[in-house]
């Protein structure tokens, strides 16, 4: 299932650099979604990216997380839940990564978002409380660490350059993306958050 969607989110994201007007009508604009109820762009902007190197990390990302996290998912659920439990976690990560910027960008006809983020930040933090010790890095932290330290690293990092604005990045959708994904676990495997209890004990 993640390698269909990965060639199907290359496959879109391909089509949309070749055509900027097409990939217009599939990104994220609150203005547009409010005003002229286009309320697909809060699903659509998802399987859209704004270069290869914004699909790469995301597609790899996704690749490399969310494809052991399926296989756990159809062990717990077997093949058909498997594929609605991460399906559902995928869309709402996606849809949830846009609520604040919906809320707050309603009226600004300038704002525009794209891309997988979200959903694939869900995925990450859907993985990183079933499997708190397994060793993670990305770019910015280089150094494989416990899931358990990298996800409230990743989520200060994060929040830091959420405040600071100006990035050009929508770090709000990475954050509401982690909290979906550990709300999924809470909902659905709590069990496994039997980890983080255990810490506070």
């Amino acid at each position: 299932m993640v390698i269909g969607l990965i060639l199907f989110t290359a496959l879109l994201s391909w089509q949309g650099f070749q055509n900027p007007t097409w990939r217009a009508r599939m990104l994220f604009s609150p203005y547009l979604t409010k005003h002229n109820k286009e309320w697909h762009r809060f699903f659509t902007h998802m399987f859209v990216h704004l270069d290869w190197s914004h699909l790469l990390f995301n597609m790899l990302t996704l690749y490399f997380i969310g494809d052991f996290f399926f296989w756990q998912l159809t062990s717990f659920f077997g093949n058909l839940g498997g594929f609605y439990y991460f399906s559902l976690l995928y869309l709402m990560g996606g849809l949830f990564a846009t609520l604040y910027a919906y809320y707050r960008h309603q009226d600004d006809p300038q704002y525009r978002s794209l891309g997988a983020s979200g959903a694939v930040t869900a995925v990450l933090f859907a993985f990183i409380a079933v499997n708190p010790t397994q060793e993670l890095s990305l770019m910015f932290i280089p150094l494989p660490i416990p899931a358990y330290i990298f996800g409230p690293l990743y989520l200060l990092i994060e929040y830091y350059a959420f405040r600071k604005g100006n990035t050009g990045i929508a770090h709000d959708a990475h954050i509401a993306g982690a909290i979906v994904g550990l709300l999924f676990v809470l909902l659905f495997i709590p069990k496994y958050l039997h980890f983080f209890a255990s810490l506070f004990h």
